[in-house]
């Protein structure tokens, strides 16, 4: 028998689950009021649904990781 089978055990190496990230929190209800008061402003506007979907999911991203975050604040920031 060939050298590297010679071990019963089979060579594996062990895996760790990756470490999960920091997300963030829920979302306040003032932070979801507010959010539903822009969106409609910006439906008033002229968005597309399915540009009115990716501006929110940005505005969101950005909500959950500050709580002190508003729909303004985190508009400025993903209009850069």
């Amino acid at each position: 028998m060939p050298q590297q089978y010679d071990d019963d055990e089979p060579k594996v190496k062990s895996v760790t689950a990756p470490k999960p990230t920091a997300r963030g929190g829920k979302m306040t209800d003032k932070q979801k009021a507010d959010l539903k008061k822009h969106m409609e402003k910006m439906h008033k506007g002229g968005m597309s649904a399915s540009e009115m979907k990716s501006h929110r999911m940005k505005l969101m991203g950005k909500m959950r990781k500050d709580p002190k975050m508003t729909p303004a604040r985190a508009h400025k920031m993903i209009s850069k």
